[in-house]
């Protein structure tokens, strides 16, 4: 089935996040959180929408490695597609809150998976987590407007609906 010429856009900035993944990068400053939000806000067929992301991530993983938190790192990003969707926006706000919602799905699993189930043991998880939680953001942050104002100089080149 062929794309349109928005989709094949769309696409290939997905694809050239999705490689910049695979490069050396600081922990948790990656491309997927965008990716995920972009898909949402930008695909009008939200099966591509949620496909994206997870292609993104089975594609990447399979060099990079799976792990037991997989699921629940790709359970985030299907909740992060559902931000795009609901909000149908990338700003800083919805940018934010998609961070937010990785923060906190993804160290529920390595709370869940890796801690002493008590609350102990989720508060050393999640306070363990915050220097991540940062260089989460900042890389959301960058991707995110790469992705965004990337996308709007070139619909606007190639006049997209």
């Amino acid at each position: 089935m062929p794309f349109n010429k928005k989709e094949n856009v769309l696409i290939s900035f997905v694809l050239v996040a999705v490689l910049m993944r695979l490069l050396p990068h600081p922990p948790n400053v990656a491309p997927i959180t965008a990716v995920a939000l972009f898909a949402g806000t930008f695909f009008d067929k939200k099966h591509w929408a949620v496909l994206m992301p997870l292609l993104a991530m089975i594609m990447t993983d399979i060099f990079l490695g799976f792990s037991m938190i997989t699921p629940v790192v790709y359970l985030s990003f299907l909740a992060i597609t559902a931000v795009g969707i609901r909000f149908k926006k990338m700003n800083i706000s919805t940018i934010l809150l998609s961070s937010l919602v990785f923060f906190v799905l993804s160290n529920l699993g390595v709370w869940v998976l890796y801690y002493p189930l008590t609350a102990e043991g989720l508060t050393t998880c999640f306070t363990l987590a915050i220097p991540f939680f940062i260089n989460s953001m900042l890389g959301d942050i960058f991707f995110s407007a790469l992705l965004l104002f990337g996308y709007r100089f070139a619909a606007q080149r190639m006049q997209l609906a």
